[in-house]
């Protein structure tokens, strides 16, 4: 799947100059959600074609999700936390002024794993206690509604939108949610400073990039610990 993981990076660099010429609107969304969709289950938007989330999960049964690889940070539990938590809050507080799919749906009480914000700056000790709490079958439910919430964003956005920067106001409900812990302050500073353009490339379509080929890269140790425990 090598082949599919290129032409994904290429297609972001051309995502990349559309949002930001603002030549194309209409083109930039397509693009936009054409590669939201490839880094999540096929269940989201089967016509996209290849999907990274699957590429990932096949072959590894639930429990798997839970171990944490030597040399690892963490589970691949904890990057599909992480990767549904900061698109959810971006998408929705920041980018549409909207409330959260995690509050909104009742996400909280079902995933469980006894925390709500992104996971960022988490110690070891958290990331395991995390892993080994939280339901599997929601988690990945809930990253599905996160991202069919995206899809209804992105596809509302205008012209206008697109460079606008995000608003002082929504980044004090980041904080007055718990949706960061205090000590994630460059993750912070970082959404402060971005347009809307900078939100759909990073996290909503590259960050999730990113974080599947970091799991990808733990599969196979994973698989490994499993069979040899």
């Amino acid at each position: 799947m090598e082949a599919n993981r290129q032409q994904w990076n290429e297609d972001l660099k051309t995502l990349r100059g559309l949002l930001e010429s603002g030549s194309d609107h209409a083109g930039a969304l397509r693009l936009c959600l054409r590669l939201h969709a490839q880094t999540h289950s096929a269940a989201l938007d089967g016509a996209a074609g290849w999907s990274f989330q699957d590429e990932v999960l096949e072959g590894l049964s639930l429990p798997a999700l839970r171990v944490i690889p030597p040399g690892g940070e963490h589970s691949i539990a904890w990057i599909v936390w992480h990767l549904a938590r900061c698109e959810d809050i971006t998408m929705n507080l920041l980018a549409a002024g909207t409330p959260q799919v995690l509050l909104s749906g009742g996400w909280a009480g079902r995933v469980g794993g006894g925390i709500v914000h992104t996971g960022n700056a988490m110690d070891a000790a958290a990331v395991a206690a995390f892993s080994a709490a939280v339901d599997l079958e929601a988690l990945l439910a809930y990253r599905l509604a996160v991202a069919r919430r995206t899809r209804e964003v992105i596809g509302g956005l205008q012209s206008a939108d697109i460079l606008r920067k995000v608003d002082p106001a929504r980044m004090a409900l980041v904080t007055a949610q718990g949706a960061l812990l205090p000590e994630a302050h460059e993750v912070y500073a970082y959404w402060a400073s971005r347009s809307t353009a900078g939100l759909l490339l990073m996290p909503a379509t590259r960050h999730n990039f990113v974080h599947l080929n970091e799991a990808l890269r733990f599969k196979s140790k994973v698989v490994k610990g499993l069979r040899q425990s």
